[in-house]
Parts: C-alpha cells; sequence; structure tokens
C-alpha cells in the first residue's frame, strides 16, 4: 500500500497528496495533515484517484463526523463533516480565490467568508432518490449515483423537514407506484411540503389518504404530485399553496445576507436602469424597485415569474432564457446577475462587456464558472470580493463579486 500526506483540499473538497512519482493525487475524505493508505488507486497521466484505505495518522483538524450516514453509508450529500468548522471556512475561502487566481486570471486574495449560524440543521429542502427497485428512498453514496441508501435523519437538514420524513416512512405503503423522487421542503412561514414525482403519467388518486395519515402522525402537510412529463400539482393540504417547486434558496437566511451584500455594493440605484439576471421569483427586482430602479428581469421558470408578479412590485419581468432575450432588454447602468452553477451563457457575458454598465454584482454558487465568466469580461476590475458560507459540511460556497467597468 502507498502511504501519502494530504497537503491540502481541492474544490471539490478531495485531498490532494503527491504519489512518489511526483504525480497529485486526490482522495475523497481526507484532511490535511492526514497520512493515508491509499486503496483503489486509478491512476491517469498526468494525475491519480484514489479511496483512503487506512488512516495512518489523523491531521489535527479532522473530526469526527456527527452524521452516522456519513461514513456508514459514505453518503455524498456532504463531503466536509470530517473537517472541524474553522478549517472548512478557510477551505472554502480558498476555493474562491484559487479559482479566480487560476481560472479567471485576477490578482485577489481569498476573500473573507461569512459564516452560517449554525452548522448543521440549516436546509430547508432535501431531494430524495428512490432506488430502482422501489425498496429504499435516501441519498447516494459518493462517487456512485447508480445507488441509493436509506435515510433516516438528514443532519444539515431542518429538524421539521427530518420530522416529516420520519413520519413518511412510517406510511410509506401509501406512497404512489413508480415513485422517483420525494422532494421536502419548508416555506417561509413554517408550511411543510412534499412533492412526489412518479416515473409514469398514470393518475395517482392517493394524496387525500396519505396526507390525513401524516396529520393523524402530527404532521400537517401541503402534498404535491408530479408525473412523468407532467407539472407538478397540490392534491392535499392547502388551497393556495405555496409553488414548492419554483426554486428557492435552500438557506435561505444566508441567501438574505448574500442579497443583501450585492445590493449595499451596488450603490444607489435610484432611476437607474438596471437588469436582475436570473431572477427567481423576484425578491431582488423587488427590494430594487422599492429603492427606485427601473428594473428589467429575467427568468427561465414561468412559475417563478408568476410567483412574483403575485408578490410585487410591479417591474418588467420577461420569461426565457437570458441569452434569448438580450436583444429585448434596455441598455443597462447596473446589474445583478445570479446564475446557476453552470455560470453564464458566453452571450451573456459577451453582452456586458460589450454593453459596459458602470458595476455588475456578479452573485455566484460556483468559483470555476465565476472564474470562467471574469475571464471573458476583462473590460471590469473586481472592486469588492466576498464569500458566503451558505452549506456548511459540503465544498459548495456561495460568492459575491462586484465588477466596476474600467475607464
Amino acid at each position: 500500500m502507498t502511504a501519502v500526506r494530504i497537503l491540502r483540499l481541492a474544490a471539490g473538497g478531495d485531498g490532494v497528496g503527491k504519489l512518489p512519482d511526483g504525480r497529485t493525487v486526490f482522495v475523497p475524505r481526507s484532511a490535511p495533515g492526514d497520512l493515508v493508505e491509499l486503496d483503489r488507486v486509478r491512476e491517469q497521466r498526468r494525475f491519480a484517484r484514489a479511496r483512503l484505505g487506512t488512516l495512518l495518522e489523523p491531521g489535527e483538524d479532522r473530526v469526527q463526523p456527527r452524521c452516522p450516514h456519513y461514513e456508514g453509508d459514505e453518503c455524498g450529500g456532504c463531503q466536509l463533516q470530517h473537517l472541524a468548522p474553522a478549517a472548512q471556512r478557510e477551505a472554502r475561502r480558498g476555493f474562491v480565490g484559487d479559482a479566480l487566481r487560476r481560472l479567471g486570471k485576477r490578482d485577489v486574495a481569498d476573500p473573507a467568508l461569512e459564516p452560517a449560524p449554525r452548522e448543521y440543521d440549516y436546509r430547508t429542502k432535501i431531494t430524495l432518490a428512490v432506488s430502482d427497485d422501489g425498496r429504499h428512498i435516501g441519498l447516494h453514496p459518493y462517487e456512485r449515483p447508480d445507488q441509493v441508501f436509506e435515510l433516516e435523519w438528514c443532519h444539515i437538514t431542518v429538524p421539521p423537514l427530518m420530522e416529516l420524513w420520519r413520519a413518511l416512512r412510517s406510511v410509506r405503503g401509501l406512497l404512489p407506484p413508480r415513485l422517483r423522487q420525494v422532494i421536502l421542503r419548508l416555506d417561509r412561514e413554517g408550511g411543510r411540503h412534499v412533492v412526489l414525482r412518479t416515473g409514469s403519467g398514470e393518475v395517482w388518486a392517493g394524496g387525500a389518504r396519505l396526507a390525513e395519515a401524516l396529520l393523524r402522525r402530527g404532521v400537517g402537510v401541503t402534498l404535491w404530485w408530479q408525473p412523468e412529463g407532467g407539472a407538478p400539482r397540490a392534491v392535499a393540504g392547502s388551497a393556495e399553496a405555496f409553488p414548492a417547486t419554483v426554486f428557492e434558496q435552500v438557506h435561505p437566511e444566508m441567501g438574505d445576507r448574500v442579497r443583501g451584500y450585492a445590493l449595499t455594493h451596488l450603490g444607489d440605484v435610484s432611476a437607474c436602469r438596471v437588469w436582475d439576471l436570473y431572477a427567481g421569483i423576484g425578491e431582488t427586482t423587488a427590494r430594487l424597485v422599492q429603492a427606485g430602479a427601473l428594473v428589467e428581469s429575467v427568468e427561465s421558470d414561468a412559475r417563478a415569474v408568476a410567483e412574483a408578479e403575485a408578490r410585487g412590485p410591479r417591474a418588467r419581468r420577461l420569461v426565457g432564457r437570458v441569452e434569448h432575450l438580450l436583444g429585448e432588454l434596455t441598455a443597462p447602468e447596473l446589474v445583478v446577475t445570479n446564475p446557476p452553477r453552470t455560470g453564464m451563457d458566453e452571450r451573456v457575458t459577451a453582452a456586458l462587456e460589450r454593453l459596459g454598465p458602470r458595476r455588475v454584482a456578479y452573485i455566484s454558487c460556483d468559483p470555476a464558472t465565476l472564474a470562467r465568466d471574469l475571464a471573458r469580461m476583462p473590460r471590469f476590475r473586481i472592486s469588492a470580493l466576498h464569500a458566503f458560507d451558505l452549506f456548511p459540511q459540503t465544498a459548495h460556497v456561495e460568492s459575491v463579486a462586484l465588477l466596476d467597468r474600467a475607464s
């Protein structure tokens, strides 16, 4: 067996060491300072990947994970539970800074990172997979997306949803046939939702019976059913159900802090033409309008736009992909962009580079795509950079880059 000292963490959370021949080896679930024996080494020409075989000597920041699934089932939902919280935060700062220096070619230090108020019990949404044979409902082991282990309790999810899951497991015989996915969600008013996605278009009439069984166990829910190829529909619970299938940040408290930082650093928006790109359910648009901005927002999910319209205030809201609607937008003075993990389409970065708004607030959930997009926009310099710890116990990190047009 080959013994390797882990030197640092790579983006994604894998430990990084050096093989005797000098090649880099990536080892999931290892911590800086660990001395490990490697198992199942998969060699490539320039690097290798391996599993942690035997921990010969722990690094000083290694801790015992709180969740039994993390080690017992090798749960892939978290990547860093074996690392002390302060060391996790330092690593996530490094993920942002390293990506911007190495991929974005920007001369920046690792950003400050705003910690989350809780290291566990923070997620207000969890998506559970169903095994092909229907025997298990839970999460995937890491590096094995074709497998599903039975979830008992997810320690990074808020307890009200795990209590709901406990009740739902006790009546799983009432779940629809050909179930493919179970989504549990807690809305901002404390309402609990279950979304059941099936692999069949066959009508399911068991919603009321399932909701009643959960209520007898002390858990009230709004129950959603989404057949294959169909739209989600509320089948039991609230008559005016919150749109539980529309995207919203799974850590709302920290999401609000991210939005607040971006808008504060955007500056005075009164009477300014502002784009809100990838606008979701319109929370950023609402704050911009209330501050006196002339807002044009773009969101691809029509359900999210409908929710934004219902919440108000009024704004010019376009439904579709940003790259397809650029020609319908007025040239902006300021931009807020909050793209998905894949970042912005090259046509969007090209438009921003050409139009040159005086400031862009880029909210990113992936340092690599943030760095790529900034490399496409050399006209802008980074005037502020801040990271937010939205996802403790994982390798994910949210950041805000404020970009000023170079004179």
